[in-house]
């Protein structure tokens, strides 16, 4: 059976998808990196000169409950993290750096916000081009190309 088509529109409330203006200071867009199980993820943060601790890092930060069995979150997907969470207790030596505070759904128009890390938009360009020396989606050396070893033991 389907879920429920008013869960669909209240996830759709909840991650908003018009990015707002600023963010604060204490949040920052990541890239997930994976999951690490137990509503924890890790992120890479980007290498700024503005951002507070932990820029240029890969940290853990928590899904909070309002997003669980939601919203899947994808390898490679960006988020919206916050350093001072209401659930983060810098007492604790934890190893939680933040929680989610969004999920970037619409990324072209973040994209184009003053506020999005130069280092994620670098990795779009080499992600879009992709590397010369890249084997991705060509096909196998043919058995001619392969036996130059062999050729040479002769």
């Amino acid at each position: 059976m389907p879920r429920p088509k008013r869960l669909l529109q209240q996830t759709a409330e909840i991650t908003t998808t018009t990015p707002p203006d600023a963010l604060s200071p204490t949040q920052g867009i990541a890239r997930i990196l994976k999951n690490a199980g137990n509503n924890l993820f890790q992120v890479a943060l980007p290498h700024a000169q503005n951002k507070p601790v932990g820029s240029g890092e890969t940290v853990l930060v928590e899904l909070p409950s309002r997003y669980r069995n939601l919203v899947w979150i994808r390898r490679g997907g960006y988020v919206v993290v916050d350093s001072e969470g209401e659930n983060i207790d810098n007492e604790r030596d934890n190893k939680i750096w933040g929680e989610i505070v969004n999920i970037i759904r619409e990324e072209k128009s973040w994209r184009k916000m003053k506020y999005w890390p130069e280092a994620f938009k670098q990795q779009e360009l080499e992600y879009s081009y992709g590397d010369a020396t890249s084997k991705v989606g060509q096909m196998p050396p043919s058995d001619d190309e392969g036996s130059d070893s062999d050729d040479d033991s002769e």
